[in-house]
């Protein structure tokens, strides 16, 4: 399939946009695609998206922002909360404290949670979970024979022989 822009390249890009109930698809090339990317992003940067959302806010819902964009500085590096709202970037992990109000309320309208879980595909969650298992005992063990308490050490060590064999059987 052609590239629908410059008719001439393979189309690698394939994008579908659904506008209310109106399907539009575009296939391009990498090249003409990067070109829009760059001309969007002159347009809509990111930034831009975040100070949108970041203005849009509490004040929709009729509610004071946590505090105004002028007084809130972080006390590590400095920076204003009004400095995020231009740039879209935190100065520093201590900003993450410091405007952790503001940003839990913009990090709910954008994924709609403020709280990070991640994913683990199914069949890797099992393996996870008996390594953190394995490691957590190992910890245990070393606890026990620091202390001394020999024979409580040998029962976790057999264990985690036994985790570390069926382990070693289903691999």
């Amino acid at each position: 399939m052609k590239c629908d822009i410059c008719g001439r390249r393979e189309a690698t890009v394939h994008l579908t946009e659904v506008i209310n109930d109106k399907v539009t698809k575009l296939h391009i090339c990498e090249r003409c695609a990067r070109e829009k990317s760059e001309q969007m992003q002159s347009h809509f940067g990111l930034h831009d998206l975040l100070a949108g959302l970041v203005d849009i806010g509490p004040d929709l819902a009729g509610e004071a922002p946590p505090f105004t964009a002028a007084e809130a500085k972080c006390p590590q590096c400095g920076m204003g909360y009004y400095d995020f709202q231009q740039t879209g970037r935190l100065g520093c992990g201590a900003c993450y404290e410091a405007f952790e109000k503001n940003l839990s309320e913009l990090l709910k309208k954008i994924h709609g949670s403020d709280r990070h879980v991640g994913k683990i595909p199914f069949k890797a969650e099992r393996p996870q979970k008996e390594q953190k298992d394995l490691i957590r005992l190992r910890k245990e063990l070393a606890e026990l024979v620091r202390r001394e308490e020999f024979e409580k050490a040998a029962l976790l060590r057999d264990r985690i022989k036994e985790l570390e064999e069926r382990e070693q059987d289903e691999t």
